[in-house]
C-alpha cells in the first residue's frame, strides 16, 4: 500500500509540494528546450534557405507533438486514478528523458536525409505523450496535498515550475551563447547540449518522485472507486469537461503566445538579436514565475472566478493593442514593458487554472478529468499557436493572429462569467 501524506504535517506537505514541483520543472524544461533552441537547429533538419519557412517546419513538429498530449492525458490520467498519482508522475519523467536523448543524438538532414525530420517527429511525439500525462497528474497531486485554505497558493507552484522549465532552458541558452560557444558552434552542435542536460535532470526528478508520498484523497478511495478512472465514468461529468475546455482555450493560447512563441516573435518581427530576445524573454519569465504564488494566494482570499474574469476582460481589451505596439517597437526595454503587461494579465489564468480544474471533478476521475480535456484543448489552441502566428506572418497579415488570440480569450470570458467559483470545493469527497 502506498505511503500516504501525513495529516497536518507541514514538513511532509512541503516536501510533497517540492518533490512534485521539481519533477514538473524537469518535464517542462525538456519540453521547452525544443522551442528555445529551434532557432539554432531548424537548419539542421530542414535545409530550406528561408528562415521563416525553417521555423514553420520546426513549429509544425512542435504542434504535432501536442497531438499526443490528449493520449498522454488519457493514459497517465487513468493510471493516476487507478494506481496512484505518484506512479503516473514517475513513469512520465522516464518517457520524457528518452525523447530528449533521441533528439540529442539525432543526425541531421545532410547525414540521413528525410529520416532526420521523421525521427525528430517521433521524439516529439514521445515527449508529447509524456507531458500530456504530466499536467493532469501533477495538477491533481499538488491540489490534493495542499490544505484547503491555501490550495490556490500551493497549486500555483505547478506553473512556477512550468515557467521554471522555460527559464532553465533559456538560462542555459544564455550561458552557451555568451560564455562557451560562438553562434556558429551553437548552430553546428551546441544546440544538442540542452537535450543531454535534460536527460540527466530526469534522473534527479526520478529520484524525487520515487520518494513522494501518495495523497490522502487517493488513499481514502475505496477499492471500487480506484477502478473507476475510465472514460465511462468521466463522461458522467459533461459540464465539468466543457468548463475545462472553455476556460483553457483563451488562457493557453495567450500563454503560448507570450512565452514559447515570443522569443521568435522578438527576432522575426520586432528585429531584436537572438541574444536580446533570449535575455528579454528570460527576464520577463522570471518575474512571471514569481507572480504565480501571489495570484494563487489572492484566489484563496477572493475566489478563483474573479481572477479568471479579470484575465478574460483585460485580455479581450488589450491583446490586439499590446501585440500591435510590440511589433512596431524598436527599443528592447520598451518591448520588455509591453511583454510584462501581457504576462501580468495572463497570470490571472495561469496561477489558478490547475486548481480550478482539479476542483471540478470527484476524486475517482480527477486526474483523467483534469488531464484529458485540457490536453485536447491545448493541442488545438496552444500547440498550433506558433505555427499559426508564423503562417499569418508569412502571408503578410500578422495582425490576423492578434485578432484570433483576442477572439479565443473572449470565448473563455463567457465561460468564466457562467461558471461557479470552486474555491470551497472539498477534494477528499
Amino acid at each position: 500500500m502506498p505511503q500516504v501524506l501525513p495529516k497536518n504535517n507541514t514538513n511532509w506537505r512541503l516536501r510533497a509540494i517540492m518533490g512534485g514541483s521539481a519533477g514538473n520543472l524537469v518535464e517542462w524544461y525538456d519540453w521547452y528546450a525544443y522551442s528555445a533552441f529551434s532557432l539554432y537547429f531548424a537548419n539542421t533538419f530542414f535545409p530550406d534557405s528561408n528562415p521563416t519557412v525553417q521555423l514553420l517546419n520546426t513549429a509544425g513538429i512542435f504542434a504535432v507533438g501536442f497531438l499526443m498530449r490528449p493520449i498522454g492525458g488519457y493514459i497517465f490520467g487513468k493510471l493516476a486514478d487507478t494506481k496512484g498519482r505518484k506512479e503516473a508522475m514517475t513513469l512520465s519523467v522516464l518517457l520524457m528523458s528518452f525523447g530528449s536523448l533521441l533528439i540529442a543524438f539525432l543526425p541531421g538532414y545532410n547525414s540521413i536525409g528525410i529520416a532526420a525530420p521523421i525521427f525528430l517527429l517521433i521524439a516529439r511525439l514521445l515527449q508529447g505523450l509524456s507531458v500530456g500525462g504530466e499536467y493532469g497528474t501533477s495538477a491533481t497531486y499538488l491540489s490534493e496535498v495542499a490544505t484547503k485554505e491555501r490550495r490556490g497558493f500551493y497549486s500555483s507552484f505547478q506553473y512556477v515550475t512550468l515557467i521554471g522549465g522555460q527559464l532553465l532552458a533559456l538560462g542555459l541558452q544564455l550561458i552557451l551563447q555568451n560564455i562557451f560557444l560562438t553562434d556558429q558552434q551553437m548552430h553546428d552542435w551546441g544546440w544538442r547540449i540542452p537535450f543531454v542536460f535534460g536527460a540527466m535532470l530526469s534522473l534527479v526528478a526520478l529520484y524525487l518522485r520515487t520518494h513522494l508520498n501518495e495523497t490522502e484523497a487517493f488513499i481514502a478511495k475505496d477499492s471500487a472507486a480506484k477502478k473507476e478512472g475510465s472514460m465511462k465514468e468521466l463522461l458522467k461529468h459533461p459540464q465539468a469537461i466543457l468548463v475545462v475546455i472553455g476556460l483553457t482555450m483563451g488562457g493557453t493560447l495567450a500563454f503560448y503566445t507570450y512565452t514559447t512563441y515570443m522569443q521568435k516573435f522578438l527576432v522575426n518581427t520586432v528585429g531584436l538579436t537572438k541574444y536580446q530576445s533570449t535575455l528579454l524573454t528570460f527576464c520577463s519569465l522570471l518575474i512571471f514565475a514569481c507572480l504565480q504564488p501571489v495570484f494563487g494566494a489572492i484566489s484563496d482570499r477572493v475566489g478563483r472566478r474573479p481572477l479568471l474574469i479579470a484575465f478574460g476582460v483585460l485580455g479581450t481589451i488589450f491583446t490586439y493593442p499590446l501585440l500591435t505596439t510590440l511589433s512596431h517597437t524598436t527599443n528592447m526595454w520598451a518591448a520588455f514593458g509591453l511583454l510584462m503587461a501581457a504576462l501580468i494579465i495572463v497570470s490571472g489564468y495561469t496561477s489558478i487554472n490547475a486548481v480550478v480544474k482539479a476542483e471540478l471533478f470527484p476524486v475517482e476521475v480527477r486526474a483523467l478529468g483534469v488531464g484529458l480535456p485540457y490536453s485536447i484543448t491545448v493541442a488545438i489552441f496552444g500547440g498550433t499557436a506558433e505555427y499559426l502566428a508564423l503562417w499569418a506572418k508569412n502571408l503578410g497579415h500578422e495582425n490576423y493572429y492578434y485578432w484570433y488570440v483576442t477572439a479565443c480569450i473572449f470565448i473563455s470570458l463567457i465561460i468564466y462569467f457562467k461558471m461557479r467559483d470552486t474555491k470551497h470545493t472539498s477534494l477528499i469527497d
